[in-house]
């Protein structure tokens, strides 16, 4: 199934939905006034929504007469992990520095702003000092329905409500001189994730699974447009960490609950980053490209459908840059 968080075009309140045939068909007026968080902890949920919606009486839209919402508005966290071994060792070899032994030992994530989640669709306003090498993160996202602690990979991936298109915005200068300090990226990170359109049930991407002694893979292609220009191209199957796996190591001594989000980190070429060091190797007079305003972003998974968000600047000239002591 293909979940969704949405609004009518002249309403604000949030509605869930699954989206069939073109149609939205409303799940709050069978479920009652429930998130789609809530909706993972009911028994047999899936069943109860295919017998919902072949009631004729049931209140469904047009696809164009609603505003699609962040899959998960509110995620209780996020944590976006560092699973492509391509993007580790291409990104640390353009630095000039070996690949990092304990990459292939246990798989690794950061905690990131679970408050600034964006839509497909949506306009995304920045602030001046973000468009200091501005950067897209072509990545994929499981949100957790079932809770737990200590969870073993072999159980991981029935704890995965579903999986969506993750862009992880990045302000590279600030995370770049945030990082020399040790403490992880923050401020570089931390004003803009786009989760969408929906979120795909597992059922839906059984035929693409790859079954491993660690849970799950899944062969989907992704890409990036910028302005309509393909980017970057990869394939969820080159994770090296599943997100069993991931999922393993979140939960050690840690309860997981319903709704947080955790994202695949980035594909092979899938930022501009890489691409720029990439492009500056083989030759020093490459040009570096970086997002600018007004442009716009598409990415693209198969089975998990399309995002697209034009960037635009915030009317101010507030700096942190400029407040450096």
């Amino acid at each position: 199934m293909k979940l969704l968080t949405y609004k009518l075009k002249k309403s604000e309140k949030k509605q869930i939905g699954v989206l069939h045939n073109a149609k939205v068909f409303n799940l709050n007026d069978y479920f009652g006034d429930i998130s789609l968080i809530d909706l993972f902890q009911i028994e047999d949920y899936q069943n109860k929504i295919a017998s919902h919606i072949c009631n004729v009486n049931c209140i469904k839209h047009n696809i164009e007469d609603v505003t699609v919402l962040p899959t998960i508005p509110k995620p209780t966290s996020f944590r976006d992990a560092y699973a492509f071994r391509q993007h580790v060792a291409t990104s640390r070899k353009n630095r000039g520095v070996d690949m990092i032994p304990e990459f292939d030992e246990f798989p690794v994530f950061y905690f990131s702003n679970h408050n600034a989640m964006f839509a497909d669709g949506e306009e995304i306003e920045l602030m001046l000092d973000h468009f200091h090498r501005l950067d897209y993160e072509l990545e994929f996202a499981i949100v957790i329905g079932k809770g737990g602690k200590n969870i073993l990979s072999k159980d991981a991936d029935k704890h995965i409500a579903g999986f969506c298109i993750l862009n992880d915005i990045s302000a590279r200068r600030l995370q770049m001189e945030e990082m020399k300090l040790n403490l992880g990226p923050a401020k570089g990170k931390d004003f803009a994730n786009v989760i969408g359109p929906y979120l795909v049930t597992p059922d839906e991407l059984e035929s693409k699974s790859i079954a491993t002694p660690f849970g799950k893979k899944y062969d989907l292609q992704m890409s990036c447009y910028v302005n309509g220009e393909l980017l970057s191209e990869g394939n969820a199957k080159n994770m090296n960490w599943t997100f069993a796996e991931i999922i393993e190591r979140a939960s050690y001594g840690v309860e997981l609950f319903p709704g947080d989000v955790i994202g695949s980190g980035t594909v092979g070429t899938g930022c501009l980053l890489e691409l720029n060091g990439t492009g500056k190797r083989a030759n020093p007079d490459y040009e570096e490209r970086w997002i600018q305003e007004g442009d716009e972003i598409e990415m693209l998974i198969e089975g998990l459908g399309k995002i697209t968000n034009k960037i635009v600047k915030a009317k101010t000239e507030h700096s942190i840059l400029k407040l450096k002591k």
